[in-house]
């Protein structure tokens, strides 16, 4: 009897990992919990044992002694989180070390960042690379080319197509940043400088991380009717990945503002349609019905920042031309659903935690007047330090539940300051989508959580609990894993992760971090197309 359990266990492990049951020391042994390994099989009560920075085992129940045991029954246990698009510098940046253990992500369990996103990553990814080891960081990151910093590094601020010699040197950039490592390039082409770029020049660069192997991962030039239209721009999406040869990923989608609310309907149909066709189209959301951006980019015309911050205020300074720019500003105030919509979120203003329409009102003046006052101020500023950081209301639940529901879209936080999301992204699509509204079970806010997106951006062993992966190892308590954030208090950090190990070291223990640096950053390998070091 002994040996037919014996005998049991061994093939119900190799079933599960496809490898025969290990034997000797692990350093950690998570007992008891319910695994969802990442990918779409269903959870199972098991353990997961770890040695180094792998995963030695994954099954119903480990043959391995361990250093350490943790009881993780009632627990889920899966792979860390994956965040497919987040904004972490003031984290990872900082040169102080208890602030690179990037509380914000880890206390979520979140173990790996895409980073470099919405056209801002820097083409010097083996520089990058280089220094955030040397300092250390306790999520791993995913960098990206962003075409804004290799535009801006170009041709600066300026609204003009490249000639043949620049156009040469943005490639050329690109072409770097894929062979020292990136995953692909990022655009946002809704942003000063970049949505002065043309459709065929995004595709002639886009096209060198093509050739590399790499995907394109865009904040559209659209989400909502400002210029293209949001079903405008996702043609022009789907354009740039069909003749750039390449996958597309759709940063954050959404439908917003009031022009455009209700249309996710035809652009899931479209991307659909795409897929259908052959093209590798996905992309990643944020829970939230509020955006996250700055006064400036939600409502100044974008030729009025044409030159950079010093041409801005020359122009605002021109009766006429200012004029002009009242009359644009109005209609995108009406597109973000209006002042009382508008809430500013920058830290340690008189303005912090109010709506635009309400600091109008204490300013004794209008909308446009208002918002002009910050985004003059935020000018002027010699740091930049972004006053006029907005979040926008402008999504309505139709939208972001449907688009939840799509087996190609992902999780994301988009995380920026100020802004919830930074903080509690994952746990409130879990207390919400999950939990309070059913739009999704807890299997799919796994899989979208995890697994799915490592494959889209073909992370190497990462996102899976498989035997000789990674061990990015979460468990978290389905009863108390909650966000704290919220729009008026965006700073607190969530709650209900039990361990995170990332790379096999403890991060965080009982919503405490650890203070392990333990991240890595996360580099392809040099493509074929690349020249031999």
């Amino acid at each position: 009897m002994k040996r037919f359990k014996l005998t049991a266990l061994m093939l119900a492990t190799t079933l599960l990992t496809g490898a025969a049951a290990p034997s000797g020391q692990a350093d950690v042994v998570i007992k008891g919990g319910t695994i969802y390994d990442g990918g779409t099989g269903k959870p199972f009560v098991g353990d997961v044992a770890i040695k180094g920075d792998r995963i030695l085992y994954v099954g119903p129940h480990s043959p391995l002694r361990a250093t350490q045991t943790v009881d993780a029954k009632g627990m889920i246990v899966s792979p860390g989180l994956i965040d497919a698009h987040s904004h972490p510098d003031t984290y990872i940046l900082s040169p102080d070390a208890a602030v690179r253990v990037n509380a914000p992500w880890t206390r979520q369990g979140v173990s790996t960042i895409l980073v470099g996103v919405d056209g801002y990553g820097t083409p010097d990814i083996a520089d990058y690379a280089a220094q955030r080891t040397k300092a250390g960081v306790g999520t791993n990151l995913v960098p990206m080319i962003g075409f804004g910093a290799v535009r801006q590094r170009v041709l600066g601020q300026d609204a003009r197509a490249p000639d043949a010699a620049e156009l040469d040197r943005m490639k050329a950039l690109v072409a770097k940043g894929m062979c020292e490592g990136a995953v692909g390039l990022s655009t946002g082409l809704f942003y000063p400088p970049q949505s002065f770029a043309k459709t065929e020049e995004v595709i002639a660069v886009a096209r060198e991380a093509a050739i590399r192997g790499g995907l394109y991962d865009t904040h559209q030039r659209d989400e909502s009717s400002y210029t293209i239209g949001l079903k405008g721009s996702v043609q022009e999406v789907l354009r740039i990945g069909r003749e750039a040869g390449m996958p597309v990923h759709f940063a954050h989608i959404k439908a917003l503002g009031v022009d455009v609310q209700g249309q996710a309907p035809q652009v899931i149909a479209m991307i659909e349609a795409a897929r259908k066709a052959g093209q590798d189209v996905t992309a990643d959301q944020y829970p939230w019905l509020a955006s996250g951006s700055s006064l400036e980019a939600s409502l100044l015309p974008g030729w009025s920042v044409d030159g950079g911050p010093k041409k801005m205020l020359e122009r605002f300074a021109d009766a006429a031309t200012m004029a002009r720019i009242r009359a644009e500003m109005d209609k995108n105030m009406r597109r973000r659903g209006g002042p009382g919509k508008m809430l500013l979120i920058s830290a340690g203003f008189d303005w912090t935690g109010k709506t635009l329409e309400q600091m109008a009102a204490a300013w004794h003046l209008g909308p446009l007047d208002a918002a002009l006052k910050i985004i003059t101020q935020d000018a002027n500023s010699d740091d930049r330090h972004y006053g006029g950081a907005i979040a926008s209301f402008n999504m309505i639940d139709a939208d972001v539940d449907l688009f939840m529901k799509q087996p190609w879209v992902v999780t994301s936080s988009d995380g920026s300051d100020g802004h919830p999301r930074q903080f509690a992204t994952f746990p409130e699509k879990y207390a919400q989508y999950v939990q309070k509204r059913h739009v999704i079970d807890l299997a799919s806010f796994i899989r979208q959580s995890t697994g799915r997106t490592a494959d889209i951006y073909r992370l190497d062993h990462r996102g899976y609990l498989r035997v000789g992966y990674y061990a990015d190892v979460a468990v978290i308590d389905p009863a108390h894993y909650a966000p704290r954030a919220d729009y008026v208090h965006p700073r607190e950090l969530s709650v209900g992760v039990r361990q995170l190990y990332v790379n096999g070291r403890l991060t965080v223990e009982s919503d405490a971090n650890t203070g392990t640096l333990a991240g890595r950053v996360l580099l392809r390998p040099a493509p074929k197309a690349c020249p031999a070091h």
